[in-house]
């Protein structure tokens, strides 16, 4: 990914299976054009808040939709 390229989605997943499952589906959809895949919350945030390994980046070109999956802990009875 070139620093000023326009992100128009977001992918937000750790395992790599996972990913390119996704990045496959959205390719045989032609959803394929503009997808950035980071694999922790961390580096996703780094590449909206254009920090990190992403500074330099336009702010201004920020993903349009953030597809991410959350584990949440499971609550005690």
């Amino acid at each position: 990914m070139k620093n000023n390229d326009l992100i128009e989605l977001l992918l937000v997943e750790d395992n790599p299976n996972d990913a390119e499952l996704a990045l496959r589906a959205f390719r045989k959809n032609n959803i394929g054009n503009n997808v950035c895949w980071v694999k922790d919350g961390v580096e996703a945030l780094d590449l909206i808040m254009c920090t990190g390994k992403y500074e330099g980046r336009n702010i201004s070109n920020s993903p349009k939709l953030i597809l991410l999956d959350l584990k949440l802990p499971k609550m005690k009875r």
